[in-house]
Protein backbone atom coordinates (compact mmCIF):
# COMPACT_ATOMS: atom_id res chain seq x y z
CA UNK A 1 0.00 0.00 0.00
CA UNK A 2 1.24 3.48 -0.79
CA UNK A 3 2.33 5.90 1.85
CA UNK A 4 -1.03 7.60 1.79
CA UNK A 5 -4.28 7.32 -0.04
CA UNK A 6 -6.78 9.97 -0.90
CA UNK A 7 -10.22 8.76 -1.83
CA UNK A 8 -11.15 11.76 -3.88
CA UNK A 9 -7.83 13.00 -5.13
CA UNK A 10 -8.79 16.47 -4.17
CA UNK A 11 -11.90 16.13 -2.09
CA UNK A 12 -12.81 17.51 1.30
CA UNK A 13 -16.54 16.98 1.26
CA UNK A 14 -17.82 15.67 4.53
CA UNK A 15 -20.51 13.05 4.75
CA UNK A 16 -22.85 15.55 6.38
CA UNK A 17 -25.09 18.22 4.97
CA UNK A 18 -22.73 20.95 6.01
CA UNK A 19 -20.63 19.63 3.24
CA UNK A 20 -22.85 21.34 0.79
CA UNK A 21 -23.21 24.47 2.72
CA UNK A 22 -19.65 25.15 3.17
CA UNK A 23 -19.78 28.58 4.56
CA UNK A 24 -23.29 27.59 3.85
CA UNK A 25 -23.29 29.98 0.97
CA UNK A 26 -20.41 29.88 -1.47
CA UNK A 27 -18.79 25.57 0.21
CA UNK A 28 -20.15 24.85 1.45
CA UNK A 29 -18.22 23.94 2.36
CA UNK A 30 -17.28 24.60 1.49
CA UNK A 31 -14.64 24.87 1.08
CA UNK A 32 -16.70 26.93 0.90
CA UNK A 33 -12.18 28.98 -1.42
CA UNK A 34 -14.89 26.35 -1.67
CA UNK A 35 -13.49 23.04 -0.40
CA UNK A 36 -10.19 22.71 -2.06
CA UNK A 37 -10.18 19.01 -1.96
CA UNK A 38 -6.84 18.16 -0.45
CA UNK A 39 -7.79 17.26 3.10
CA UNK A 40 -8.35 13.54 2.70
CA UNK A 41 -4.62 12.87 2.49
CA UNK A 42 -4.00 10.41 5.27
CA UNK A 43 -0.40 10.29 6.49
CA UNK A 44 1.06 6.87 7.23
CA UNK A 45 4.44 5.60 8.38
CA UNK A 46 6.87 6.64 5.62
CA UNK A 47 7.97 3.87 3.28
CA UNK A 48 11.63 3.42 2.29
CA UNK A 49 10.86 5.01 -1.07
CA UNK A 50 9.31 8.06 0.60
CA UNK A 51 12.26 8.37 2.98
CA UNK A 52 14.57 8.32 -0.04
CA UNK A 53 12.52 11.08 -1.68
CA UNK A 54 12.75 13.10 1.51
CA UNK A 55 16.55 12.82 1.55
CA UNK A 56 16.63 13.93 -2.05
CA UNK A 57 14.40 16.89 -1.32
CA UNK A 58 16.59 17.94 1.60
CA UNK A 59 19.64 17.77 -0.61
CA UNK A 60 17.90 19.81 -3.30
CA UNK A 61 16.87 22.42 -0.76
CA UNK A 62 20.43 22.78 0.54
CA UNK A 63 21.70 23.30 -3.01
CA UNK A 64 18.81 25.72 -3.85
CA UNK A 65 17.87 23.76 -6.93
CA UNK A 66 15.21 21.28 -7.98
CA UNK A 67 16.08 18.21 -9.97
CA UNK A 68 14.01 17.39 -13.04
CA UNK A 69 11.22 14.89 -12.55
CA UNK A 70 12.44 11.37 -12.93
CA UNK A 71 16.16 12.21 -12.65
CA UNK A 72 18.38 9.89 -10.67
CA UNK A 73 19.66 11.22 -7.39
CA UNK A 74 21.96 9.64 -4.80
CA UNK A 75 20.46 8.67 -1.49
CA UNK A 76 23.05 10.77 0.30
CA UNK A 77 24.36 14.20 -0.66
CA UNK A 78 27.86 14.66 -2.03
CA UNK A 79 30.19 17.36 -0.73
CA UNK A 80 31.97 19.84 -2.97
CA UNK A 81 35.09 17.68 -2.78
CA UNK A 82 33.26 14.66 -4.12
CA UNK A 83 33.15 12.81 -0.82
CA UNK A 84 29.95 11.41 0.55
CA UNK A 85 28.89 13.59 3.41
CA UNK A 86 27.14 12.55 6.55
CA UNK A 87 23.40 12.06 6.33
CA UNK A 88 21.86 15.49 6.91
CA UNK A 89 19.45 16.02 9.72
CA UNK A 90 15.95 15.24 8.49
CA UNK A 91 13.94 18.37 7.93
CA UNK A 92 10.24 18.77 7.47
CA UNK A 93 9.32 20.31 4.14
CA UNK A 94 6.08 22.04 3.40
CA UNK A 95 4.61 23.63 0.33
CA UNK A 96 3.92 27.34 0.76
CA UNK A 97 0.70 27.38 -1.23
CA UNK A 98 -0.83 24.38 0.56
CA UNK A 99 -2.05 26.36 3.52
CA UNK A 100 -5.25 24.37 3.52
CA UNK A 101 -3.36 21.27 4.69
CA UNK A 102 -2.40 21.33 8.36
CA UNK A 103 1.35 21.53 8.75
CA UNK A 104 1.36 18.74 11.31
CA UNK A 105 -0.16 16.40 8.70
CA UNK A 106 2.10 17.40 5.83
CA UNK A 107 4.03 14.36 4.76
CA UNK A 108 3.48 15.11 1.09
CA UNK A 109 6.15 16.35 -1.25
CA UNK A 110 4.54 18.18 -4.15
CA UNK A 111 6.07 18.66 -7.55
CA UNK A 112 7.79 22.03 -7.86
CA UNK A 113 9.87 24.29 -5.66
CA UNK A 114 10.45 23.50 -2.02
CA UNK A 115 10.40 25.70 1.06
CA UNK A 116 12.09 24.43 4.16
CA UNK A 117 9.94 24.55 7.27
CA UNK A 118 11.37 25.25 10.73
CA UNK A 119 13.19 22.30 12.21
CA UNK A 120 11.66 20.32 15.03
CA UNK A 121 13.77 22.22 17.50
CA UNK A 122 12.07 25.49 16.66
CA UNK A 123 8.80 26.64 18.06
CA UNK A 124 5.79 24.81 16.71
CA UNK A 125 3.69 27.93 16.58
CA UNK A 126 4.07 29.87 13.39
CA UNK A 127 5.03 33.48 13.41
CA UNK A 128 2.54 36.13 12.53
CA UNK A 129 4.22 36.70 9.23
CA UNK A 130 4.11 33.06 8.29
CA UNK A 131 0.41 32.83 9.09
CA UNK A 132 -0.66 35.99 7.24
CA UNK A 133 -2.99 35.56 4.28
CA UNK A 134 -1.44 36.17 0.87
CA UNK A 135 -4.07 34.62 -1.42
CA UNK A 136 -7.51 36.25 -1.08
CA UNK A 137 -10.65 34.34 -2.08
CA UNK A 138 -14.12 35.59 -3.03
CA UNK A 139 -12.83 38.52 -5.06
CA UNK A 140 -10.37 39.79 -2.46
CA UNK A 141 -10.98 42.95 -0.46
CA UNK A 142 -13.56 44.43 -2.83
CA UNK A 143 -15.26 41.04 -3.14
CA UNK A 144 -15.60 40.76 0.64
CA UNK A 145 -17.48 44.05 0.77
CA UNK A 146 -19.69 42.89 -2.08
CA UNK A 147 -20.59 39.62 -0.36
CA UNK A 148 -21.22 41.36 2.96
CA UNK A 149 -23.88 43.47 1.22
CA UNK A 150 -25.17 41.00 -1.35
CA UNK A 151 -25.81 37.92 0.77
CA UNK A 152 -28.32 39.49 3.21
CA UNK A 153 -29.99 41.30 0.29
CA UNK A 154 -30.31 38.04 -1.65
CA UNK A 155 -31.91 36.21 1.27
CA UNK A 156 -34.33 39.12 1.68
CA UNK A 157 -35.22 38.97 -2.01
CA UNK A 158 -35.92 35.22 -1.86
CA UNK A 159 -38.17 35.59 1.19
CA UNK A 160 -40.15 38.46 -0.34
CA UNK A 161 -40.40 36.64 -3.65
CA UNK A 162 -41.64 33.29 -2.31
CA UNK A 163 -44.28 35.09 -0.25
CA UNK A 164 -45.97 36.48 -3.36
CA UNK A 165 -49.04 34.95 -4.95
CA UNK A 166 -47.09 34.78 -8.21
CA UNK A 167 -43.44 34.13 -7.29
CA UNK A 168 -42.19 34.32 -10.88
CA UNK A 169 -38.73 35.81 -11.10
CA UNK A 170 -40.07 38.40 -13.56
CA UNK A 171 -42.63 39.50 -11.00
CA UNK A 172 -40.40 41.45 -8.62
CA UNK A 173 -41.86 42.86 -5.42
CA UNK A 174 -43.18 46.31 -6.27
CA UNK A 175 -41.90 47.93 -3.08
CA UNK A 176 -40.06 46.99 0.08
CA UNK A 177 -42.21 46.52 3.18
CA UNK A 178 -42.04 49.23 5.83
CA UNK A 179 -39.17 49.02 8.29
CA UNK A 180 -41.59 48.04 11.06
CA UNK A 181 -42.45 44.91 9.06
CA UNK A 182 -38.90 43.59 9.34
CA UNK A 183 -38.69 43.68 13.11
CA UNK A 184 -40.55 41.90 15.88
CA UNK A 185 -39.18 41.65 19.43
CA UNK A 186 -41.05 38.43 20.02
CA UNK A 187 -39.43 36.85 16.95
CA UNK A 188 -36.02 38.04 18.16
CA UNK A 189 -36.73 36.47 21.55
CA UNK A 190 -37.70 33.17 19.95
CA UNK A 191 -34.47 33.08 17.94
CA UNK A 192 -32.37 33.74 21.05
CA UNK A 193 -34.32 31.13 23.01
CA UNK A 194 -33.79 28.54 20.28
CA UNK A 195 -30.04 29.16 20.15
CA UNK A 196 -29.71 29.07 23.95
CA UNK A 197 -31.71 25.85 24.10
CA UNK A 198 -29.42 24.21 21.55
CA UNK A 199 -26.38 25.51 23.46
CA UNK A 200 -27.72 23.88 26.62
CA UNK A 201 -28.09 20.54 24.84
CA UNK A 202 -24.58 20.91 23.44
CA UNK A 203 -22.89 21.30 26.83
CA UNK A 204 -24.75 18.41 28.47
CA UNK A 205 -22.37 15.51 29.26
CA UNK A 206 -24.13 13.25 26.78
CA UNK A 207 -22.45 11.62 23.80
CA UNK A 208 -18.81 11.01 23.09
CA UNK A 209 -15.90 13.42 23.12
CA UNK A 210 -14.28 13.30 19.69
CA UNK A 211 -10.80 14.48 18.80
CA UNK A 212 -10.37 16.91 15.95
CA UNK A 213 -7.58 16.90 13.41
CA UNK A 214 -4.15 18.18 14.51
CA UNK A 215 -3.75 21.94 14.46
CA UNK A 216 -0.62 23.69 13.20
CA UNK A 217 0.70 23.56 16.76
CA UNK A 218 0.10 19.81 16.89
CA UNK A 219 -2.72 20.18 19.42
CA UNK A 220 -5.95 18.22 18.97
CA UNK A 221 -9.12 19.83 20.25
CA UNK A 222 -11.95 17.77 21.68
CA UNK A 223 -15.59 18.18 20.69
CA UNK A 224 -18.83 16.98 22.24
CA UNK A 225 -20.52 15.18 19.33
CA UNK A 226 -24.07 14.78 20.58
CA UNK A 227 -25.92 16.40 17.68
CA UNK A 228 -28.26 13.45 17.13
CA UNK A 229 -29.19 13.55 20.82
CA UNK A 230 -29.92 17.27 20.49
CA UNK A 231 -32.17 16.61 17.53
CA UNK A 232 -34.14 13.89 19.32
CA UNK A 233 -34.66 16.07 22.40
CA UNK A 234 -35.68 18.99 20.19
CA UNK A 235 -38.18 16.80 18.34
CA UNK A 236 -39.73 15.57 21.60
CA UNK A 237 -40.02 19.12 22.93
CA UNK A 238 -41.61 20.41 19.70
CA UNK A 239 -44.07 17.50 19.64
CA UNK A 240 -45.05 18.23 23.25
CA UNK A 241 -45.50 21.92 22.43
CA UNK A 242 -47.78 21.14 19.48
CA UNK A 243 -49.76 18.69 21.60
CA UNK A 244 -50.36 21.43 24.19
CA UNK A 245 -51.62 23.86 21.59
CA UNK A 246 -48.55 25.87 20.55
CA UNK A 247 -49.19 27.26 17.06
CA UNK A 248 -46.06 26.59 14.99
CA UNK A 249 -47.60 28.34 11.99
CA UNK A 250 -46.25 31.48 13.68
CA UNK A 251 -42.97 30.58 11.94
CA UNK A 252 -44.65 30.85 8.54
CA UNK A 253 -46.48 34.11 9.27
CA UNK A 254 -43.36 35.71 10.83
CA UNK A 255 -40.77 34.21 8.49
CA UNK A 256 -39.35 37.59 7.49
CA UNK A 257 -39.08 38.79 11.10
CA UNK A 258 -37.39 35.57 12.19
CA UNK A 259 -34.90 35.87 9.33
CA UNK A 260 -34.17 39.48 10.30
CA UNK A 261 -33.62 38.46 13.93
CA UNK A 262 -31.29 35.64 12.87
CA UNK A 263 -29.34 38.03 10.67
CA UNK A 264 -28.92 40.42 13.60
CA UNK A 265 -27.67 37.58 15.80
CA UNK A 266 -25.18 36.48 13.12
CA UNK A 267 -23.97 40.06 12.70
CA UNK A 268 -23.48 40.60 16.43
CA UNK A 269 -21.72 37.25 16.69
CA UNK A 270 -19.42 38.19 13.79
CA UNK A 271 -18.52 41.51 15.46
CA UNK A 272 -17.74 39.70 18.73
CA UNK A 273 -15.61 37.15 16.88
CA UNK A 274 -13.66 39.84 15.05
CA UNK A 275 -12.98 41.83 18.24
CA UNK A 276 -11.81 38.81 20.21
CA UNK A 277 -9.62 37.63 17.31
CA UNK A 278 -7.43 40.70 17.75
CA UNK A 279 -6.04 39.15 20.93
CA UNK A 280 -5.61 35.69 19.39
CA UNK A 281 -2.05 34.45 18.99
CA UNK A 282 -0.57 33.64 15.56
CA UNK A 283 -1.13 29.90 16.08
CA UNK A 284 -4.82 30.56 16.80
CA UNK A 285 -5.49 32.45 13.60
CA UNK A 286 -6.78 30.95 10.39
CA UNK A 287 -4.42 31.13 7.45
CA UNK A 288 -7.21 32.25 5.15
CA UNK A 289 -8.59 35.18 7.17
CA UNK A 290 -5.52 37.00 8.42
CA UNK A 291 -4.92 39.47 5.58
CA UNK A 292 -4.83 42.67 7.63
CA UNK A 293 -7.82 44.09 5.74
CA UNK A 294 -10.74 44.70 8.10
CA UNK A 295 -13.55 43.91 5.65
CA UNK A 296 -11.94 40.75 4.30
CA UNK A 297 -10.93 39.37 7.71
CA UNK A 298 -14.36 40.21 9.13
CA UNK A 299 -15.97 38.25 6.30
CA UNK A 300 -13.64 35.23 6.30
CA UNK A 301 -12.93 35.07 10.03
CA UNK A 302 -9.55 35.50 11.72
CA UNK A 303 -9.66 33.04 14.62
CA UNK A 304 -9.68 29.37 13.70
CA UNK A 305 -11.30 27.82 16.77
CA UNK A 306 -12.87 30.51 18.98
CA UNK A 307 -13.88 28.95 22.28
CA UNK A 308 -15.42 30.09 25.53
CA UNK A 309 -13.83 27.60 27.91
CA UNK A 310 -14.66 24.28 26.20
CA UNK A 311 -17.61 25.66 24.22
CA UNK A 312 -16.52 25.69 20.58
CA UNK A 313 -18.52 28.44 18.88
CA UNK A 314 -17.81 27.39 15.30
CA UNK A 315 -18.56 23.70 15.80
CA UNK A 316 -21.78 24.54 17.64
CA UNK A 317 -23.08 26.90 14.97
CA UNK A 318 -22.14 24.58 12.12
CA UNK A 319 -24.31 21.66 13.21
CA UNK A 320 -26.95 22.79 15.68
CA UNK A 321 -29.19 25.89 15.48
CA UNK A 322 -29.41 26.15 11.70
CA UNK A 323 -29.62 22.48 10.73
CA UNK A 324 -32.11 21.43 13.39
CA UNK A 325 -33.92 24.73 12.82
CA UNK A 326 -34.20 23.79 9.13
CA UNK A 327 -36.30 20.75 10.11
CA UNK A 328 -38.39 22.79 12.57
CA UNK A 329 -39.23 25.35 9.88
CA UNK A 330 -40.19 22.58 7.44
CA UNK A 331 -42.58 21.13 10.02
CA UNK A 332 -44.09 24.57 10.57
CA UNK A 333 -44.64 24.91 6.82
CA UNK A 334 -46.47 21.57 6.73
CA UNK A 335 -48.81 22.75 9.50
CA UNK A 336 -49.26 26.09 7.70
CA UNK A 337 -50.22 24.27 4.50
CA UNK A 338 -52.86 22.27 6.33
CA UNK A 339 -54.26 25.45 7.87
CA UNK A 340 -54.18 27.54 4.69
CA UNK A 341 -55.42 24.85 2.31
CA UNK A 342 -57.96 23.35 4.73
CA UNK A 343 -56.34 19.90 4.75
CA UNK A 344 -56.55 17.18 7.37
CA UNK A 345 -52.97 16.14 6.60
CA UNK A 346 -50.05 17.62 4.66
CA UNK A 347 -50.01 17.04 0.92
CA UNK A 348 -47.87 14.29 -0.54
CA UNK A 349 -45.50 16.90 -1.96
CA UNK A 350 -45.04 18.53 1.45
CA UNK A 351 -44.52 15.16 3.12
CA UNK A 352 -41.81 14.23 0.60
CA UNK A 353 -39.93 17.51 1.07
CA UNK A 354 -40.11 17.20 4.86
CA UNK A 355 -39.09 13.55 5.01
CA UNK A 356 -36.30 13.87 2.43
CA UNK A 357 -34.67 16.84 4.10
CA UNK A 358 -35.21 15.40 7.59
CA UNK A 359 -33.38 12.24 6.50
CA UNK A 360 -30.54 14.37 5.13
CA UNK A 361 -30.10 16.37 8.33
CA UNK A 362 -30.48 13.30 10.54
CA UNK A 363 -27.78 11.52 8.57
CA UNK A 364 -25.47 14.49 9.04
CA UNK A 365 -26.05 14.65 12.80
CA UNK A 366 -25.70 10.89 13.19
CA UNK A 367 -22.31 11.18 11.45
CA UNK A 368 -21.47 14.46 13.17
CA UNK A 369 -17.89 13.44 13.83
CA UNK A 370 -17.18 13.61 10.09
CA UNK A 371 -17.35 17.41 10.10
CA UNK A 372 -14.17 17.51 12.18
CA UNK A 373 -12.16 16.75 9.02
CA UNK A 374 -13.80 19.38 6.81
CA UNK A 375 -12.40 22.66 5.56
CA UNK A 376 -14.80 24.59 7.79
CA UNK A 377 -13.44 23.11 11.01
CA UNK A 378 -9.82 22.56 10.04
CA UNK A 379 -8.86 25.65 8.08
CA UNK A 380 -11.55 28.34 7.86
CA UNK A 381 -11.73 31.07 10.44
CA UNK A 382 -15.05 31.77 12.10
CA UNK A 383 -16.36 35.07 10.78
CA UNK A 384 -19.36 36.51 9.02
CA UNK A 385 -19.26 33.98 6.16
CA UNK A 386 -19.80 30.97 8.38
CA UNK A 387 -21.92 32.72 11.03
CA UNK A 388 -24.35 34.09 8.44
CA UNK A 389 -24.32 30.81 6.55
CA UNK A 390 -25.04 28.69 9.62
CA UNK A 391 -27.70 30.89 11.19
CA UNK A 392 -29.40 32.53 8.20
CA UNK A 393 -28.54 30.96 4.84
CA UNK A 394 -29.28 27.36 5.75
CA UNK A 395 -32.56 27.69 7.70
CA UNK A 396 -34.08 30.45 5.54
CA UNK A 397 -33.08 29.44 1.99
CA UNK A 398 -33.01 25.64 2.22
CA UNK A 399 -36.65 25.73 3.36
CA UNK A 400 -37.89 27.48 0.21
CA UNK A 401 -39.45 24.31 -1.23
CA UNK A 402 -41.60 23.80 1.86
CA UNK A 403 -42.51 27.51 2.02
CA UNK A 404 -43.47 27.48 -1.67
CA UNK A 405 -45.80 24.50 -1.24
CA UNK A 406 -47.80 26.28 1.48
CA UNK A 407 -49.40 28.60 -1.07
CA UNK A 408 -48.77 26.63 -4.26
CA UNK A 409 -49.93 23.01 -3.77
CA UNK A 410 -48.77 20.49 -6.36
CA UNK A 411 -50.65 17.17 -6.41
CA UNK A 412 -48.59 14.10 -7.32
CA UNK A 413 -49.83 11.03 -9.14
CA UNK A 414 -48.92 7.63 -7.61
CA UNK A 415 -46.40 6.79 -10.38
CA UNK A 416 -44.67 10.17 -10.02
CA UNK A 417 -44.69 9.85 -6.24
CA UNK A 418 -43.03 6.43 -6.49
CA UNK A 419 -40.45 7.67 -9.00
CA UNK A 420 -39.44 10.59 -6.78
CA UNK A 421 -39.03 8.31 -3.77
CA UNK A 422 -36.85 5.89 -5.76
CA UNK A 423 -34.78 8.80 -7.03
CA UNK A 424 -34.16 9.99 -3.50
CA UNK A 425 -33.15 6.51 -2.34
CA UNK A 426 -30.71 6.12 -5.23
CA UNK A 427 -29.15 9.51 -4.51
CA UNK A 428 -28.86 8.78 -0.81
CA UNK A 429 -27.25 5.39 -1.50
CA UNK A 430 -24.61 6.94 -3.77
CA UNK A 431 -23.99 9.73 -1.27
CA UNK A 432 -23.65 7.43 1.74
CA UNK A 433 -21.74 4.64 -0.02
CA UNK A 434 -19.16 6.95 -1.58
CA UNK A 435 -18.59 8.79 1.69
CA UNK A 436 -18.23 5.47 3.53
CA UNK A 437 -15.54 4.39 1.06
CA UNK A 438 -13.77 7.69 1.51
CA UNK A 439 -13.90 7.54 5.29
CA UNK A 440 -12.58 3.97 5.32
CA UNK A 441 -9.46 5.13 3.49
CA UNK A 442 -9.17 8.26 5.56
CA UNK A 443 -9.15 6.30 8.82
CA UNK A 444 -7.02 3.30 7.84
CA UNK A 445 -5.72 3.12 4.26
CA UNK A 446 -3.63 0.07 5.20
CA UNK A 447 -6.68 -1.99 6.17
CA UNK A 448 -6.30 -5.44 4.54
CA UNK A 449 -10.02 -5.33 3.67
CA UNK A 450 -9.24 -2.47 1.27
CA UNK A 451 -6.17 -4.02 -0.36
CA UNK A 452 -8.15 -5.12 -3.43
CA UNK A 453 -8.95 -1.56 -4.42
CA UNK A 454 -6.89 0.05 -7.17
CA UNK A 455 -4.88 3.22 -6.73
CA UNK A 456 -2.53 5.41 -8.74
CA UNK A 457 0.70 6.33 -6.92
CA UNK A 458 1.91 9.92 -7.01
CA UNK A 459 5.21 11.66 -6.37
CA UNK A 460 3.75 13.13 -3.19
CA UNK A 461 3.80 9.77 -1.40
CA UNK A 462 0.03 9.51 -1.62
CA UNK A 463 -2.14 7.48 -3.95
CA UNK A 464 -5.31 8.33 -5.86
CA UNK A 465 -8.20 5.93 -5.38
CA UNK A 466 -9.73 4.67 -8.64
CA UNK A 467 -12.00 1.90 -7.35
CA UNK A 468 -15.52 1.68 -6.05
CA UNK A 469 -17.64 4.76 -6.64
CA UNK A 470 -14.44 6.81 -6.85
CA UNK A 471 -13.59 4.90 -10.01
CA UNK A 472 -16.91 5.78 -11.65
CA UNK A 473 -16.66 9.56 -11.34
CA UNK A 474 -14.22 11.86 -9.59
CA UNK A 475 -16.85 13.23 -7.22
CA UNK A 476 -19.45 10.52 -6.56
CA UNK A 477 -20.66 12.26 -3.40
CA UNK A 478 -21.42 15.32 -5.55
CA UNK A 479 -23.43 13.02 -7.81
CA UNK A 480 -25.43 11.68 -4.86
CA UNK A 481 -26.03 15.20 -3.60
CA UNK A 482 -27.32 16.35 -6.99
CA UNK A 483 -29.69 13.41 -7.30
CA UNK A 484 -31.09 14.13 -3.84
CA UNK A 485 -31.42 17.84 -4.65
CA UNK A 486 -33.43 16.89 -7.73
CA UNK A 487 -35.73 14.75 -5.57
CA UNK A 488 -36.25 17.74 -3.23
CA UNK A 489 -37.35 20.00 -6.09
CA UNK A 490 -39.54 17.69 -8.16
CA UNK A 491 -42.44 17.68 -5.63
CA UNK A 492 -42.84 21.43 -6.31
CA UNK A 493 -43.56 20.92 -10.01
CA UNK A 494 -42.48 23.15 -12.87
CA UNK A 495 -44.85 26.12 -12.60
CA UNK A 496 -42.18 28.41 -11.13
CA UNK A 497 -38.40 28.51 -11.07
CA UNK A 498 -38.07 29.66 -7.46
CA UNK A 499 -38.43 26.23 -5.77
CA UNK A 500 -35.67 25.02 -8.08
CA UNK A 501 -33.36 27.66 -6.67
CA UNK A 502 -31.46 25.17 -4.51
CA UNK A 503 -30.86 22.81 -7.43
CA UNK A 504 -29.58 25.62 -9.68
CA UNK A 505 -27.43 27.09 -6.92
CA UNK A 506 -25.97 23.69 -6.12
CA UNK A 507 -25.06 22.90 -9.74
CA UNK A 508 -23.23 26.22 -10.11
CA UNK A 509 -21.49 25.65 -6.78
CA UNK A 510 -20.29 22.14 -7.61
CA UNK A 511 -19.13 22.95 -11.14
CA UNK A 512 -17.14 25.93 -9.84
CA UNK A 513 -15.67 23.85 -7.04
CA UNK A 514 -14.75 21.07 -9.44
CA UNK A 515 -12.91 23.49 -11.74
CA UNK A 516 -10.86 24.75 -8.79
CA UNK A 517 -10.13 21.18 -7.73
CA UNK A 518 -8.88 20.33 -11.21
CA UNK A 519 -6.41 23.22 -11.27
CA UNK A 520 -5.12 22.52 -7.77
CA UNK A 521 -4.77 18.77 -8.28
CA UNK A 522 -2.99 19.17 -11.60
CA UNK A 523 -0.51 21.50 -9.94
CA UNK A 524 -0.01 19.17 -6.99
CA UNK A 525 0.04 15.74 -8.63
CA UNK A 526 1.45 16.53 -12.09
CA UNK A 527 1.58 13.57 -14.45
CA UNK A 528 -0.15 11.29 -11.93
CA UNK A 529 -3.19 13.55 -12.11
CA UNK A 530 -3.23 13.31 -15.93
CA UNK A 531 -3.16 9.52 -15.61
CA UNK A 532 -5.97 9.69 -13.07
CA UNK A 533 -8.10 11.81 -15.43
CA UNK A 534 -7.58 9.26 -18.21
CA UNK A 535 -8.64 6.46 -15.85
CA UNK A 536 -11.66 8.24 -14.33
CA UNK A 537 -12.95 10.23 -17.28
CA UNK A 538 -16.05 11.88 -15.87
CA UNK A 539 -16.11 14.48 -13.13
CA UNK A 540 -19.60 14.27 -11.61
CA UNK A 541 -22.19 12.72 -13.95
CA UNK A 542 -21.17 9.48 -15.75
CA UNK A 543 -21.30 9.85 -19.52
CA UNK A 544 -22.27 13.53 -19.31
CA UNK A 545 -19.83 15.64 -17.28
Amino acid sequence: MADGITSSPCSSEPDSPIGLNRGCLLRPGEDQDLDQDLTWLVPETPSPQLRTRRRRCNMETRSSSVAPAGSAEPDRPVSSKGNVSRKPKRRRLVEPSASFVPASCLQTFPLGNWVEAPSSSSSSAPSSSSSSTSHLDFGGKIGAIFWLLFLPAWVLFLILQVNQEDPSLTNFPRALPSLQTFWDFQAFGFVLLWILFQALLYILPVGQLSEGMPLRSGEKLRYRTNGFFAMVVSAVLVAAAVYHGVDLTYIHSHFLQLATASFLVSLLLSIYLFIRSRSAGPEQRALGGNSGNVAYDFFKGRELNPRINNFDLKFFCEMRPGLIGWCLINLAMALAEMKQQGLDAPSHSMILVNVFQLLYVTDGLWNEEAILTTMDLMHDGFGFMLAFGDLVWVPFTYTLQAYYLVGHPNPLSPPLLTAIILLKLVGFYIFRKSNSEKNAFRRNPSDPKLSHLKTIPTATGKSLLVSGWWGVVRHPNYLGDLVMALAWSLPCGFSHLLPWYYMIYFIILLVHRDSRDMSECRRKYGSAWDEYCRTVRYRIIPGVY
